[in-house]
């Protein structure tokens, strides 16, 4: 609750800021998330194979509040046919490179947006 006082075991809380604190803190994650989300939308749909431009056209992201997530992906129905291939065609990765091999450079916008918090 802000602006009350308190005090106990010798400690005096002037200004309670924890709500403040947390909506800061939510809202530093949901920018992190989508800026890592963004940059792996944008590496998925540079490597992607391309026929027709759907599947690259196709690849969004989308940022999970709730259990503090990003999906990179595509609702097209052959996305994971490309991703993890067939009995008939070959596995063409897409997405799982644009995530593993950037890791390091996400982990760089989470801990900047944390720290700018």
């Amino acid at each position: 609750m802000p602006g009350y006082s308190t005090s106990f075991s010798g400690i005096e809380i002037v200004n309670d800021n924890r709500d403040k604190f947390k909506s800061e803190l939510e809202k530093a994650i949901h920018t992190a998330l989508d800026e890592i989300g963004a940059k792996a939308e944008s590496y998925a749909k540079s490597v992607v194979p391309v026929d027709t431009g759907r599947l690259r056209d196709s690849i969004t992201h989308k940022v999970n509040d709730a259990d503090s997530s990003v999906e990179v992906g595509s609702d097209v129905h052959y996305a994971s046919y490309v991703e993890l291939g067939t009995s008939r065609m070959r596995a063409q990765p897409y997405l799982r490179p644009s995530i593993e091999r950037h890791s390091s450079e996400y982990k760089s916008i989470l801990e900047q947006r944390l720290s700018n918090s």
